[in-house]
């Protein structure tokens, strides 16, 4: 008797998650035909790109486990925005901005890390309230208003694309994503984040630097972050204090969808990209449709009970 042998773990949540994107796509054929073309899909890749960086700083933060979080990675995008935009008004070459937004959210994220591995603050806590600082001070020395004089080399790239594919996506998220999936696979420090978020004490007990390699990831949140704010500063032509709001809820959505198990050690990051993507597709395609706003606040919810009830059930029937 011929068995049927069900995909496990990422395989599975990718299967599941293209699947779903199929029918999304399907719905917005049969409903509103006109509205499937070449611009729809490109600016379903611009929307992404943002999200998908700071989803893959969340991802790497909850795989280690730890009870780990970032909820701060809105506040840090606006934040790095703004600074860079500052800086260069300060007299920073423009050449620079880049550097500045990177560098700008590797810090914070540093300080993140720092709270939590050398203060031992919660996660939850130390992002929560770091999220109200960053925020706060990207507001605050603004007041409000968006920075503008973005120089037309950044604007340039920010939206170029190439065939319908935009640039930022092609050179910031897709390397980003590619780099990490290497370093999570074929290296120690990617066997390190899986253990500690299998079995942190264990981790100590083999001598894995934990806190040092928390403290790391805790930055890498950061620095996406910062890259997230670059990209939305090329694109939107100047950088707006309010552009990460949400971002931290929509990317521990797409962590889990992709996924990620929200006590560390399972998952990977490819189902983040591929949750990404089938996110801003049906917040577009819903966008497209006049669905009112609240409704699709409750479709992406539902949306995530699906996946992880079927990645779930398919668990227990292993």
């Amino acid at each position: 008797m011929m068995t049927i042998r069900l995909p496990q773990g990422p395989a599975l949540i990718l299967r599941l998650l293209a699947v779903l994107w199929l029918v999304v796509m399907l719905m917005l054929v049969v409903l509103s035909p006109s509205a499937l073309n070449l611009t729809t899909v490109s600016t379903i890749l611009q929307f992404s790109t943002i999200l998908a960086l700071v989803a893959l700083g969340q991802a790497l933060v909850i795989l280690a486990g730890g009870a780990g979080i970032d909820l701060s990675v809105g506040g840090a995008v606006s934040l790095s925005a703004v600074v860079g935009m500052l800086a260069v008004k300060l007299g920073l070459p423009v050449a620079f901005l880049p550097v500045a937004c990177i560098l700008c959210g590797l810090l914070l994220g540093a300080f993140n890390g720092l709270l939590v591995t050398r203060l031992s603050i919660l996660p939850l806590i130390a992002t929560l309230g770091t999220l109200f600082v960053y925020s706060g001070v990207a507001l605050a020395v603004t007041r409000g208003a968006a920075q503008s004089g973005v120089p037309e080399w950044l604007t340039d790239w920010g939206r170029a694309v190439i065939v319908f594919v935009p640039l930022p996506f092609l050179t910031v998220a897709l390397p980003a994503f590619a780099i990490s999936i290497l370093l999570l696979s074929a290296t120690a420090w990617g066997r390190w984040t899986y253990a500690m978020g299998f079995n942190e004490r264990s981790a100590h007990l083999v001598g894995i630097p934990v806190d040092r390699v928390r403290l790391l990831l805790y930055a890498a949140s950061g620095g996406l972050a910062g890259a997230a704010g670059l990209v939305s500063i090329a694109w939107l032509g100047s950088a707006r204090p309010n552009i990460g709001q949400n971002l931290e809820l929509e990317s521990l959505t797409a962590a889990m969808l992709g996924g990620i198990s929200i006590t560390g050690g399972r998952g990977g990051v490819g189902g983040v990209l591929a949750a990404v993507i089938l996110l801003i597709t049906l917040k577009t395609v819903l966008l497209q449709l006049n669905v009112n706003t609240v409704w699709q606040v409750g479709i992406v919810g539902a949306l995530l009970v699906v996946v992880l009830l079927a990645e779930r059930l398919a668990h227990h029937w292993r």
